[in-house]
């Protein structure tokens, strides 16, 4: 369905299932706030394709926000050609096949290492504004896959790497930036302790800078985080340094409770317990759930044993552990019945995959006139063509 006229119906009842439901009118309250911050602080927040690459809300998301950072070349021609604002492209290591055309499309390219900066500099030279990945090595995410900071990690360059090059004469020219990503999913005293050691490392080169990028995983939507104090850790950020733009990047953030996966009911078989098998699959849609691992919260379900009928949702892959989780309900459920997952816009669609031929979930807009515009369907060429 992508690029013709999306089908429009009145009635959850009559979207495809399963399908992703981007609730239009949450979406803008995010970008509202995040405006807020923007403003305020007189920073520039960008939408980190990796966390929400929903284009069918990029018109409205270019009203609130600067532009895009892309993670390579598909996501810079993703903002290039959809958002068409800003691009910023990081990646931890460049294709020589793609980088004339990812320096053409974008405004700052940031390098991980300076292996990759001494590579590529005489093409980005003049044609784009170059920066470097840092870490700061401040370690502050519980779960190891999401701790770009973590022991061993290869995600920019640490104090030590750093000062290698340091000695050399003009070992910064032509570097308009720093950028830095060390959190996930954290509230605002996390990045002020992460700016402590940036600042404490790298402040000695920020005369011959012209930007800092703070990165993402500021959960700047979450009810619960201290957007004011966060306007205040910016602004003095800001004083200090009063010649750099700063840049804000976040993607769960923008996609942060602005929908939920819909799913249909297919079996219940019994084996000690009721098992439901829905037409959805945690692994191939929902990987994060596996991954860190979490469990979804499901609209008017409770948790094992809380209400009346305690089942286990699974997904409908041959995978033996493709398993949502054990969740109870008021009610018997039915084979047809609708269950929805919540909060899955934000690091789900991005990840789906077709993995046992199982069809991507339709992509679904309910606009804020309360239509739904189903803006995608899935099938068989999506299945076929990504393979050879």
């Amino acid at each position: 369905m992508t690029d013709k006229t999306p089908e429009i119906v009145t009635s959850i009842h009559d979207l495809p299932s399963p399908a992703f439901v981007c609730e239009e009118s949450l979406l803008e309250k995010n970008l509202q706030l995040l405006a807020h911050v923007q403003k305020s602080a007189d920073v520039k927040i960008l939408l980190a394709l990796k966390g929400f690459a929903l284009w069918s809300t990029f018109d409205l998301c270019k009203q609130y926000l600067q532009g895009c950072c892309a993670s390579g070349l598909n996501e810079a021609l993703l903002a290039k050609e959809e958002f068409k604002k800003e691009v910023h492209t990081y990646s931890p290591a460049f294709k020589e096949e793609e980088m004339d055309e990812i320096i053409e499309i974008s405004n700052h390219v940031v390098f991980n290492s300076f292996n990759q900066w001494n590579t590529f500099k005489p093409k980005a030279i003049g044609n784009t504004s170059c920066g470097l990945r840092i870490n700061p090595e401040v370690s502050s995410v519980d779960v190891d896959l999401y701790n770009p900071c973590g022991k061993h990690s290869r995600l920019g360059i640490t104090q030590k790497e750093f000062a290698k090059h340091s000695s050399h004469e003009h070992f910064l020219e032509h570097i308009d930036g720093f950028h830095f990503h060390a959190l996930c999913e954290q509230n605002v005293d996390v990045l002020e302790q992460v700016l402590l050691s940036f600042e404490k490392n790298f402040s000695q080169y920020f005369s011959k800078l012209k930007w800092v990028n703070f990165g993402g995983g500021h959960h700047i939507t979450r009810c619960d985080y201290d957007v004011e104090r966060l306007i205040i850790v910016l602004k003095e950020f800001k004083l200090r340094y009063p010649h750099l733009d700063v840049y804000l990047e976040p993607g769960e953030a923008v996609g942060w409770q602005t929908g939920y996966l819909l799913t249909t009911v297919l079996d219940i078989v019994h084996n000690e317990m009721d098992i439901v098998i829905l037409d959805t699959s945690a692994e191939a849609h929902m990987p994060d759930t596996l991954a860190m691992p979490y469990r979804p919260d499901i609209r008017d379900a409770g948790l094992k044993d809380e209400k009346k009928h305690t089942y286990k949702l699974t997904g409908n892959t041959c995978l033996a552990g493709d398993v949502i989780g054990d969740y109870s309900f008021d009610k018997k459920l039915q084979v047809g019945d609708k269950i929805i997952l919540e909060d899955m816009i934000h690091y789900t669609m991005v990840k789906t995959t077709t993995f046992n031929g199982v069809a991507l979930p339709s992509i679904v807009i309910h606009k804020k006139d309360g239509c739904y515009q189903i803006v995608n369907k899935f099938g068989y060429h999506d299945y076929k063509y990504r393979l050879s």
